[in-house]
């Protein structure tokens, strides 16, 4: 009979001869990719990313997982894995609401892995302008917040942008406390974005009374300005103490546990259906009475739920304003199309957004 030192080593050869096989198989893998690559240039296609092949490659992955890894784990393995072989036939360009280590980063790097060449921007009408001017392939921005609502300025710019919303993602928040102290008390300033310190509104003042609530561009510059302060912290995420070497003191101080932001991806491209769809669209109806009830009654009449609706100025007139809804389905979908055909003839303005697939968490 083997001892347990012959039998561990028995077990280990075998996974060091399933890691080269592995091996050789992740590189056969990136050399059909490069052959893809190759394929697209000769033919002149100019987008490398085909994100509908890639959906249908994760959720082949998914279904077939036979375990006992998480099909959740494998999902994020193989994104990376996709994204780095993608970067061998092109790299993506893909601008977000930087700096390094926002919560925009992290959702960036969620949606199209870590192979990806980052272009961080200093506003959300920067990352619109730089996939407008084809400096970025696609852009990724906060949209909406469970715990404070939409965010406005992404909403705005889609007035007079051409873009289109070609995918969502979402990111459960977890906000920490990072500081070089190592006691609550000793805190004399909290540093973050104001939409960081309305979602730990209450964590605050239940535990630093004392300390002055400072607002910052970013959750990655009050990183950088609590580094540089005595008594100072900053509300960040981990991604953010990794990156930049901060000690957290306290962890998961949002308000609300179920704290989540959404995100979307802009770009220049139209999404295929896949049968998991929604459709953002924003549209502005006559200022006569029960004008948005004539607005909204064709989805009723075509069966189609709506998700979201919000108002904002539509910078035209005074008190005049437009909505911009979600809608379940694909705006190639029979049912979506006839019911948008009837919402143009009470509008008068009607744009659609998008569609894409629903994100999950």
């Amino acid at each position: 009979m083997a001892t347990r030192e012959e039998e561990l080593a028995r077990l280990r050869s075998a996974i060091d001869e399933i890691d080269e096989e592995v091996l050789r198989l992740i590189s056969r893998r990136a050399q059909h990719a490069q052959a893809i690559g190759e394929v697209k240039k000769s033919t002149g296609q100019l987008s490398f990313w085909n994100p509908e092949r890639e959906a249908e490659v994760l959720q082949r992955v998914e279904t077939s997982n036979p375990g006992p890894l998480s099909g959740k784990f494998l999902r994020r393995w193989y994104l990376e894995l996709m994204s780095a072989c993608l970067a061998l036939e092109k790299p993506l360009r893909v601008a977000y609401l930087g700096p390094e280590g926002t919560y925009t980063h992290v959702a960036m790097l969620k949606y199209f892995g870590s192979s990806v060449e980052p272009l961080p921007e200093v506003s959300i009408s920067e990352v619109f302008r730089k996939v407008e001017c084809g400096e970025a392939d696609f852009g990724v921005v906060p949209v909406e917040n469970s715990t404070e609502g939409m965010i406005s300025h992404t909403l705005d710019m889609f007035l007079s942008s051409p873009l289109s919303i070609c995918g969502e993602t979402l990111l459960r928040i977890n906000h920490h406390l990072l500081c070089k102290e190592t006691k609550l008390e000793n805190v004399a300033r909290v540093y973050s974005h104001p939409q960081p310190l309305a979602q730990c509104r209450r964590w605050l003042e239940r535990h630093l009374p004392q300390a002055e609530c400072v607002a910052a561009s970013s959750n990655a510059e009050a990183v950088r300005v609590a580094l540089k302060e005595e008594r100072a912290a900053a509300i960040a995420g981990k991604h953010a103490a990794e990156l930049y070497g901060m000690p957290i003191l306290a962890s998961h101080l949002e308000d609300e546990p179920n704290n989540t932001t959404r995100f979307w991806v802009l770009g220049n491209q139209q999404r295929k259906p896949t049968g998991q769809d929604k459709t953002s669209i924003l549209s502005s109806s006559l200022d006569k009475p029960g004008a948005l009830v004539r607005l909204l009654e064709p989805l009723a009449k075509h069966g189609l739920s709506m998700t979201k609706i919000e108002s904002r100025p539509s910078k035209r007139g005074l008190w005049n304003y437009v909505f911009f809804l979600d809608i379940e389905g694909h705006m190639e979908d029979a049912v979506v199309a006839g019911a948008f055909e009837e919402m143009r003839k009470v509008s008068i303005l009607f744009k659609v957004l998008g569609s894409y697939p629903r994100a999950q968490l």
